[in-house]
């Protein structure tokens, strides 16, 4: 027999009530920070919960509502969380710090889609209102069940007109210093973030000069800044990471402690008008190193300085990471991948730069977007999978892919309208499929605001500006891409842009140059084919050209000019000069 789907479900229950302590005055003055601060928050608070067997039931804004089967579960948690926080505000201001208050209560309630209601709620929300910033407030009820069989010690509030409940509810306050060790069970077991996460410690002072204290923490800080700016990335707020300044832990007890799985350490020495910053980059888990460089400059400078430092370290720690994430995901079961797991498998696929490396990626991408159609680095992905299927002439069905292409990366846009990497493949898709030329180069500019220090970011518009017209900003962006990662897995991808950008500003040579070096470490890549054919055809190295031609119709036998005319170009005279190289080197009708 059917349940009745209109049958309101009733159980005695332990309800946590919890909400942050003048929230609307934090967002009021630093809306950006307290929301940061937010998150960090619930990402402990959540796990507890979750640790002691309690179950989220609502959430709104700053405010939190769980059930747990016993009042001791209950109450227990919420001394756990409000010790764990605690620690999380060392190093805040009092006026900036993020403090909740809880509320306890055993009573009935009503179940409906998971929303609890009732009295039960309501009282535990009350009680949640009188309870002191950063304390406990539990009731008679709860109290009962927990005297005898927690080490917390309560004062007594007696009885309390709570608004809106038609009797009066005794209330228990849990006493400052009261503690069931919190801290070492939260800091032992919190579990890592689905994302790759990070730390960046505070820089040991080397000088021996208290005054370069504030260099070392301001760098640090704009180094986290920055690295939140990276939206696959999780980076744990200033006032967590400081709570380490002047102390001497083992990194595993910090990544255990903090829930990360990556360290950024490093220290600061002066010696006259000089200064050395150096950094680091290490697994917690195993303290194996995994980038590490150091930075030298004249104190003089000491701003500019601080702003080459800490630029020249994201874009050296960005890629660290993601390698490594793709080493650990590829390490990990095939039986046991989630959709970043299996975005991570894709990327070297993409890599390989060959029709089965791109179908390859192609369907771990697709198993990705169904499992998370709101994963945006996933949508992006699999958007520049079918475009450079596309344009190698290796897609099935070249209009459908067209299509596909272009709704990915509207999807992929519309998850994450501030992902600096997604907003720039979406610009390049477009603008190389030759669609919505004004969007892409919109999408551009955003991107480049975001996040300037991406050599992808860079890469994927200089190739927008190229099929803009713009052949010197092109250049600019593709030279600025290959200084920020000359090792860069994808680096023929700038060299090509470059090759590109050189051949529509006249420079044949330099195209002929770097199309040789791109099919070097790439020699399937039919676009350098094109490319290289109609440079050399331009400076009249015809024979050489016609070789090139007999290359690309080999690896792709229908390539022809008329396939050649789709590559669309804002410009008309690009594609005149173009083709006509095309044409001069032999390409067939």
């Amino acid at each position: 027999m059917e349940p009745d789907p209109k049958r309101i479900e009733r159980r005695l229950a332990a309800i946590l009530a919890a909400d942050v302590a003048g929230y609307s005055r934090l967002m009021s003055q630093d809306e950006a920070g307290t929301l940061q601060a937010l998150t960090a928050h619930r990402e402990v608070m959540d796990w507890l919960i979750a640790d002691h067997g309690g179950r989220i039931a609502n959430t709104a804004g700053d405010s939190v509502l769980a059930e747990f089967a016993s009042a001791v579960d209950a109450v227990r948690c919420a001394a756990k969380v409000q010790e764990a926080l605690a620690a999380l505000n060392q190093n805040s201001p009092e006026e900036r710090c993020l403090q909740f208050r809880i509320g306890v209560h055993v009573g009935d309630v009503m179940v409906r889609g998971g929303d609890l209601l009732g009295d039960g709620v309501n009282i535990a929300a009350r009680l949640e209102g009188i309870a002191d910033p950063g304390g406990i407030c539990i009731s008679d009820a709860a109290y009962g069940s927990v005297r005898k069989a927690l080490p917390l010690t309560f004062t007594d509030l007696g009885p309390q007109n709570l608004k809106n409940i038609d009797e009066p509810v005794r209330a228990y306050a849990l006493s400052p210093g009261s503690s069931v060790s919190a801290g070492a069970a939260y800091a032992a077991s919190l579990p890592l973030p689905k994302k790759p996460s990070i730390a960046v410690l505070p820089f040991s002072n080397m000088s021996g000069d208290p005054e370069q204290e504030y260099f070392a923490d301001g760098i640090v800080e704009d180094i986290i800044t920055a690295l939140s700016r990276v939206r696959w990335l999780f980076v744990i707020a200033r006032n967590s990471s400081f709570t380490y300044k002047n102390k001497s832990v083992d990194a595993g007890q910090i990544g255990r402690d903090l829930g990360v799985r990556y360290l950024l350490e490093g220290s600061i020495r002066k010696a006259g008008q000089r200064v050395r910053i150096s950094g680091q980059l290490l697994e917690a888990a195993t303290g194996a190193h995994l980038w590490a460089d150091r930075f030298d400059g004249e104190i003089s400078e000491i701003f500019e300085l601080q702003d080459r430092i800490t630029t020249s370290v994201v874009i050296a720690v960005e890629p660290s990471l993601r390698l490594a994430e793709i080493e650990r995901a590829q390490c990990k079961p095939t039986d046991n991948l989630d959709a970043y797991d299996l975005y991570l498998r894709a990327l070297p696929a993409i890599n390989v730069y060959t029709r089965a490396g791109f179908e390859e990626a192609e369907g771990l991408l697709r198993r990705a977007v169904a499992l998370d159609p709101t994963y945006a680095d996933a949508l992006a992905a699999l958007a520049e999978c079918l475009v450079r299927m596309t344009v190698n002439g290796w897609a099935a069905d070249k209009q459908a892919s067209t299509t596909e292409a272009c709704a990915l990366a509207g999807r992929a846009v519309a998850a994450d309208p501030e992902n600096a990497a997604v907003l720039a493949i979406a610009a390049w898709a477009y603008s190389t499929l030759g669609v919505r030329f004004e969007q892409s180069l919109d999408l551009a500019n955003r991107a480049l605001v975001l996040h300037p220090n991406s050599v992808h970011v860079r890469s994927f518009c200089g190739w927008v500006f190229h099929y803009m017209g713009d052949s010197l900003r092109a250049i600019e962006q593709f030279e600025a891409a290959r200084r920020l990662s000359p090792v860069d897995p994808k680096s023929y991808f700038p060299m090509l842009g470059l090759a590109a950008a050189h051949f529509f500003a006249g420079h044949f040579e330099e195209t002929v140059s770097l199309t040789g070096r791109v099919l070097v470490e790439v020699p399937t890549h039919n676009v350098a084919r094109r490319y290289r054919a109609a440079a050399l055809a331009h400076l009249g190295r015809i024979d050489e050209a016609k070789a090139v031609v007999a290359e690309l119709l080999k690896a792709q036998p229908t390539s022809s000019l008329r396939t050649s005319r789709s590559t669309s170009f804002h410009d008309p005279r690009m594609a005149d000069l173009y083709l006509t190289g095309l044409e001069k080197a032999g390409l067939p009708e």
